[in-house]
């Protein structure tokens, strides 16, 4: 047997149960649709540049490996090479003139501030790391970073939510010679000159190994007619 409601009471009682229960549904999936709306809308990390022309940029990760900079800023300004330093703000604080020496002479961009996993960190909480890194590597150098390079390389939907929020474009990069293992200065020179492409943008750190193995790496990539260019100047040409 079926109750049949007259057609004004059957519309109220549907107005009714849609306001006491549809809403929250819907509102929670507006919600959940304007977040991954945001983090759709971040830019995606940037792992190379073009490939139109014969350009590599040179990327140092800093938050150790102090000992090893200064050499390693003399070799680059020797050979004229352009290159991109990226700064751990806790490191800066820590070395504050040597932030300074890099920031006169390279292009400098943000590695966060206390080098934490992005990957388990919140939008917030990456937000948070990006801009004390960014204070005090404006603070002392001078320059406000534009880049990223989240440290590991995590790079989670929170992290291009965060990078985008606070301005920023991520960088990865395309060449990888490891140089943290303790590899030797040939192999690393090896690594990086034999994987090297136009629009490459190749990871490097402050190491013994990586100081000894960079003249090499300049000399072996201008022989093949690259230029060196900053990570800023080689997404440019995007």
């Amino acid at each position: 047997m079926y109750l049949v409601l007259p057609l004004r009471t059957a519309i109220r009682y549907f107005v009714v149960t849609v306001l006491v229960l549809g809403i929250p549904s819907f509102t929670g999936y507006l919600i959940s649709r304007n977040e991954q709306a945001v983090t759709t809308a971040a830019p995606a990390p940037v792992y190379q540049g073009s490939g139109e022309k014969r350009v590599v940029a040179l990327t140092f990760n800093v938050d150790w490996g102090e000992e090893h900079l200064p050499r390693m800023l003399q070799i680059l300004r020797k050979h004229k090479v352009r290159a991109t330093f990226f700064l751990a703000g806790r490191w800066v604080e820590k070395y504050p003139e040597l932030a300074r020496e890099i920031g006169r002479d390279f292009e400098v961009g943000n590695h966060g501030y206390s080098h934490r996993h992005p990957g388990r960190l919140s939008a917030a909480e990456n937000l948070a790391e990006l801009k004390s890194g960014e204070a005090v590597i404006e603070r002392v150098t001078k320059k406000r970073p534009q880049l990223f390079a989240p440290p590991y390389g995590e790079c989670s939907p929170a992290v291009l939510q965060a990078a985008a929020q606070a301005g920023y474009r991520v960088i990865l990069w395309s060449v990888d010679p490891v140089d943290w293992r303790q590899r030797s200065p040939d192999e690393i020179r090896s690594r990086v000159t034999g994987r090297a492409h136009n629009g490459a943008i190749v990871l490097l750190h402050p190491t013994a190994s990586t100081v000894e193995a960079l003249p090499g790496i300049i000399k072996d990539l201008a022989g093949r007619g690259f230029t060196f260019v900053t990570v800023s100047e080689l997404i440019a040409e995007e």
